[in-house]
């Protein structure tokens, strides 16, 4: 009897899963993967769309050239999730399964930011870099606000990226001296897990004269004024916004019944949640770890050995550590990385590696490894 596992969301989570499924059972597993999108793409490939440096196309990867043992890929838009029966039901039909895995990240809410829609602009959709792509190139004097309008967010580093990397298209430009950049974010530190991650980045900052405001958020923004309200109710003044929108569950997932305060509670040990043979894994749940695609792809690898043992009769495997490693962009070319456990200790810990030219064929290698592993290209 083949194994029946719907997996919904198609990012690292999904596509690990499914991966590691397809190379154990092969004909033993009869696995449907949906997403609405037809493509998919690495999340630090958005700065790189955002700033000109690739085109839209060169960073999507098409669904269709999933083709693995036992897995059928399903573009379709989930419109209802049953977790007591595991039944999900599409625009285009109904799919019952032994096994569920809810991968499906985290939608962007830009209404819970007033302000945001007409007066900013966000980087964190794919749509929203490609938009910002055109912008850019606009601006050429006055104040830039990286800012973050609520927490938890994807990503911790990307704000941080994206500062300084919008200081390097400023200088490239020739326009820097005639600008300010201001990063708005809502920890004491740019990443609270690991001091030294901090301290380079804060370093970073000094010496391109950008400005850290912590512990705070922007809270909305008055477009007529050109001002970002602040939640403590202090004002900036801006000539460009580029934020990072409030993150939520898909509306499917918050009408099924799976979430509590928002996310969806699971087991930090093997990401199970209190429905039988339901599991969630990555951005969508409240599991503790950073919402990051390294740790969705660390808890599907301890999904998959789970289901398994239990296929096979093997042991369960160890608790999810809730370790994951991110890429720190510095701009001129180099690379850093902050390897971070979330939960094998009484609190998160990291490590960091200094920025340098080998980082970055790392990550070139971090990319192009699970695009073979994952599309075979």
């Amino acid at each position: 009897m083949k194994l029946r596992v719907g997996v919904l969301g198609a990012g690292f989570g999904g596509l690990e899963l499914s991966t590691i499924l397809s190379e154990a059972l092969a004909d033993r597993l009869d696995l449907t993967l949906i997403d609405k999108n037809d493509s998919f793409f690495f999340g630090f490939s958005k700065l790189d769309v955002m700033f000109g440096r690739k085109t839209p196309d060169a960073v999507r990867l098409s669904y269709s050239n999933i083709v693995k043992a036992g897995v059928v890929f399903r573009q379709e838009t989930i419109t209802a999730i049953d977790p007591e029966a595991r039944r999900v039901t599409t625009n285009n039909g109904t799919y019952e399964a032994d096994v569920l895995v809810i991968a499906l990240g985290a939608d962007y809410d830009l209404t819970a930011t007033p302000g945001l829609t007409e007066g900013g602009n966000e980087f964190y959709s794919f749509a929203g870099a490609e938009r910002l792509r055109e912008v850019l190139p606009t601006f050429t004097k006055g104040h830039a606000i990286v800012g973050v309008t609520s927490a938890p967010f994807k990503c911790p580093p990307a704000p941080s990226e994206a500062a300084l990397l919008l200081h390097e298209h400023l200088t490239t430009r020739g326009v820097r001296d005639a600008c300010k950049i201001s990063l708005v974010m809502p920890f004491g530190a740019p990443i609270p897990p690991s001091p030294a991650t901090s301290r380079a980045l804060l370093a970073a900052f000094a010496e391109r004269e950008i400005i850290f405001v912590p512990n705070r958020r922007v809270r909305a923004l008055d477009p007529a004024r050109r001002v970002a309200i602040l939640d403590d109710e202090d004002q900036m003044p801006y000539d460009l916004f580029l934020g990072i929108p409030k993150h939520r569950v898909p509306d499917v997932v918050a009408a099924s019944g799976m979430t509590e305060n928002g996310w969806i509670p699971v087991n930090p040990k093997n990401l199970k949640t209190r429905f039988p043979g339901v599991y969630a894994v990555g951005d969508v749940t409240s599991v503790g770890t950073a919402k990051a695609g390294t740790f969705a792809e660390g808890a599907a690898r301890v999904v998959a050995a789970s289901l398994l043992a239990e296929v096979q009769a093997g042991e369960q495997p160890s608790a999810y550590a809730g370790a994951g490693t991110c890429y720190v962009e510095f701009g001129g070319g180099r690379v850093g990385r902050v390897d971070v456990e979330f939960l094998s200790g009484p609190a998160p810990t990291g490590s960091f590696i200094e920025p340098s030219v080998a980082l970055v064929g790392e990550k070139q290698h971090f990319g192009s490894s699970r695009r073979g592993r994952w599309f075979g290209l």
